[in-house]
């Protein structure tokens, strides 16, 4: 592939990097919602459909599986036919997928539309978008960047779901999809016509380089053959388990336990949909303020150290979730103090990443890392669901869940433990 390089290189236009922040943004946060949304579905489509939790709470999965598997496709895929391209055919699909769902009355529907359809559109609106865009666009404060645009990810999946909650309360759960699918056809023009897909067609350089920076070329490749050699040569390195390891749990104790389940355990003890969708949203706020300052703080400190700080106090968290009173007191210092930590882990992944991997192939080697994450959320989303079912409690998940928090603080410990890692570009 061609990179234009303009003769004349400048750095000083902010607005253009403003610019492509806030549409990646944009995008990362509704494609977010759309994937929290079976959460959202799950209670009404139980009561009006008659369909089983399990049932719902597979599809999901599925759907969570996909948005991982599909990331470093999606980034080969970015490499060879650009960022805005794979964007706007990402989001057509997803804002198609859901209007097909409008009419669904047996579960296959919903397994089609909302696990494989949107898993696939939401897989390529994802963290390795932000990690595409954060590695062509800028040198210096990459941590911060990645922070803000990882925060992203959760709050979009937990700012929009009191509106969600409160539409599907008032209007039925169609109500819900049709708004889904119209915030996400609204971006499909604005990408299409402000996105610029490199620094180099504005006659720029990346944020922190100097003006003679050569840009990252990328070889023709089959995008297929680009991620399956990522993965192979990643597979060798202990440090690429490691991440994968970490990332799993990570997936296991966000979206797909609390992401998903979190309405329904407040439904055991009498909370309505709308509150505790409340909950959600302000995991979601603070998400934005904890994982930005993640970013801040990879850009300082060492990342292990980092990793090791969020999965243990995650882990403590979810331990003692299912032994508190569950008061608006006490389940409002839970979502602030979870949502600070919903997920920080990803600025200081993908900073590991960069170093272990190199810039070129960190983007889908960090795909197949965020793959380990989505395998832990689909694991979480079906195992509560079949646990709910054969216990009639969520505690033994929650515990569980916190143990594997614990465990990975210490793995996070023997990330890179063989070299000393580079100071980061702040």
């Amino acid at each position: 592939m061609k990179i234009f390089v303009p003769r004349n290189k400048r750095t000083q236009r902010p607005h253009v990097f403003v610019l492509v922040v806030g549409l990646t943004f944009l995008s990362l946060l509704v494609s977010a919602g759309v994937r929290a949304t079976p959460g959202v579905l799950m209670m009404p489509l139980q009561e009006t459909l008659g369909w089983s939790r399990s049932s719902i709470s597979i599809s999901a999965a599925v759907g969570i599986f996909l948005y991982g598997l599909v990331g470093p496709f999606s980034a080969a895929l970015m490499q060879k036919f650009g960022i805005r391209r794979m964007l706007i055919g990402a989001l057509l699909l997803i804002g198609l997928s859901a209007l097909l769902s409008l009419d669904m009355t047996q579960p296959w529907q919903f397994f089609l539309t909302w696990g494989v359809l949107t898993g696939f559109g939401t897989g390529a609106v994802a963290m390795v978008l932000g990690a595409t865009v954060v590695n062509r666009w800028f040198v210096a404060r990459r941590g911060t960047i990645m922070g803000l645009l990882a925060a992203s990810t959760a709050t979009g999946s937990l700012l929009f779901l009191p509106g969600l909650a409160a539409l599907v309360h008032q209007f039925g759960w169609q109500a819900a999809v049709m708004a889904v699918a119209a915030m996400t056809l609204i971006l499909v023009p604005l990408v299409a016509f402000f996105l610029p897909e490199h620094p180099q067609d504005r006659g720029l350089v990346p944020h922190g380089a100097a003006p003679d920076h050569a840009p990252l070329r990328y070889m023709d490749q089959n995008p297929l053959q680009t991620a399956i050699t990522a993965l192979v040569m990643a597979a060798r390195k202990r440090d690429f388990w490691f991440l994968f390891a970490t990332f799993f749990v990570c997936g296991f104790t966000t979206n797909g336990l609390i992401g998903t389940h979190f309405i329904a355990i407040c439904a055991d003890h009498g909370i309505g949909e709308v509150p505790a969708a409340g909950y959600l949203a302000m995991m979601g706020m603070f998400d934005l303020f904890g994982t930005t300052f993640s970013g801040w703080l990879t850009d300082r400190l060492d990342a292990r150290w980092l990793l090791f700080s969020y999965y243990g106090l995650r882990g403590v968290s979810l331990i003692a979730l299912p032994f508190i009173d569950f008061s608006p007191e006490s389940l409002t210092i839970f979502g602030i103090f979870y949502g600070l930590d919903w997920i920080a882990t990803v600025p200081p992944t993908l900073r590991l990443s960069n170093i272990a991997f190199g810039e070129h192939s960190a983007p889908i080697v960090f795909g197949w890392i965020v793959f380990g994450h989505q395998i832990g959320a689909a694991c979480a989303a079906s195992l509560a669901g079949l646990l709910r079912e054969a216990q009639g409690s969520y505690q033994d998940m929650l515990v569980l869940a916190g143990l594997a928090g614990v465990m990975a603080a210490f793995l996070a410990i023997g990330i890179g433990s063989h070299r000393n890692l580079p100071k980061p570009v702040s």
